[in-house]
């Protein structure tokens, strides 16, 4: 097989994409991706998988706005038009269960985005070192 081809060969992006949810290395799936809430390793300590190369930017950040608005905008309505809580009330629960549901799903999706990138081999993750 040339270079080339090694460098063009397909990584499976749906197992890649469950490792980076679990926030594991996607290439060995046992190491930790993330050294902090979200900071990504620049080595994977299991199996030396080079992570330095992600973009993730604020990718992580606008799927998780999306996917919570999306979540909590309907149930927001349904709540009200069932019950009429107090507004403070309604307030509080929904500013509570947003802000928890925000802090759950943003490293598990910067886990997805660095994982995507390397399957795809974006970002210098497809270069032999």
């Amino acid at each position: 097989m040339s270079e080339t081809d090694q460098q063009t060969e397909e990584r499976p992006t749906l197992p890649a994409l469950l490792k980076g949810w679990r926030r594991k290395c996607p290439n060995c799936g046992s190491g930790p991706l993330l050294s902090g809430y979200l900071k990504v390793r620049d080595t994977c300590p299991v199996c030396r998988e080079d992570l330095h190369h992600h973009r993730a930017d604020d990718g992580p950040a606008y799927m998780t706005l999306l996917i919570v608005g999306h979540l909590m905008a309907p149930l927001l309505l349904f709540v009200f038009e069932t019950w009429r809580p107090e507004p403070l009330t309604l307030f509080t629960i929904f500013a509570v269960g947003c802000s928890g549901l925000s802090l759950y799903l943003l490293p598990r999706l910067k886990g997805m985005i660095v994982a995507f990138q390397w399957a795809k081999q974006m970002h210098g993750f497809g270069e032999s070192s």
